[in-house]
């Protein structure tokens, strides 16, 4: 990928950030990037294999989901705010993402952070040509994380998630992804949090320093692999990997935490590695 295309999509992803209250078009973007509608449409879902729109709505409903868990606002002010003209048509895109309505989120969910900003910088090098990664930043966690030194992070990985999307679609994915989120989120007490590092990646803070209690956490949510999500009449299983990364004390960057967290999970769905 040449330094134009790179420019051109990380100018996209700070504008997108920027105006997520804004009314604004995907022709702003464009010009926002210096390309045309076509090459940022056509890049933006080579790199990230989603469309703009998706994205720009995902990452709207993100932010919307994280209002309604930290304040009282009502659905109809965050509507309103997100750039959905009435509560009914939020509830609709509310519904289809995160699988139950505004009202029934703010009741049984904790975690909101179902699709964060992307973090495009990672790269790697494959055959001399510079591969990004859909990686998401994870930056304005990195202090908080440093804090809880002396306790476990789980990180959690699905199993044949990108199988799934290239036979069944991104949707069913979506599904599948949703359903490993609620699974975790289920086993969050009071004082953990959970958030995603990637498109199938998901880190739990337990805030334990006992490796037996840590390893019946993980040993809870991993029971369920092999539970099905339906998705157009087909079921489908759903199981993670997980692995236990104790956060020691003394300083790690960013970059290194991130990696350590990636590469955490077993090989074998159901086991974790510690």
């Amino acid at each position: 990928m040449d330094a134009d295309k790179l420019n051109a999509l990380t100018a996209a992803l700070e504008y997108i950030e920027r105006n997520l209250t804004a009314d604004f078009s995907q022709e702003d973007c464009a010009k926002t990037a210096c390309c045309s509608l076509s090459g940022l449409q056509k890049l933006f879902r080579s790199v990230f294999r989603r469309s703009v729109g998706d994205y720009v709505t995902r990452r709207r409903l993100t932010a919307a989901a994280r209002e309604l868990q930290q304040s009282e606002r009502t659905a109809l002010d965050i509507s309103l705010e997100y750039g959905w003209g009435s509560a009914e048509a939020f509830t609709r895109a509310f519904s289809r993402v995160w699988g139950v309505t505004p009202s029934e989120y703010r009741k049984s969910w904790r975690f909101s952070g179902l699709c964060p900003r992307l973090d495009f910088p990672r790269h790697f090098m494959r055959e001399g040509e510079l591969i990004m990664t859909s990686k998401y930043d994870i930056s304005e966690l990195y202090d908080y994380i440093k804090s809880r030194q002396g306790t476990y992070a789980l990180s959690f990985d699905t199993s044949h998630l990108m199988e799934i999307n290239d036979t069944l679609g991104r949707e069913a994915g979506d599904k599948v992804i949703l359903e490993c989120l609620r699974r975790i989120d289920r086993e969050c007490a009071d004082g953990m949090m959970m958030f995603r590092i990637g498109g199938d990646e998901f880190v739990m803070m337990t805030g334990l320093s006992d490796r037996t209690q840590v390893e019946s956490l993980a040993g809870r949510i991993l029971a369920h692999n092999g539970e099905c999500v339906s998705y157009s009449g087909t079921d489908i299983p759903v199981s993670m990997r997980a692995g236990a990364v104790l956060l020691k004390s003394g300083k790690l960057s960013y970059s290194e935490l991130f990696s350590e967290l990636v590469s955490a999970p077993a090989d074998i769905p159901g086991d974790v590695r510690f």
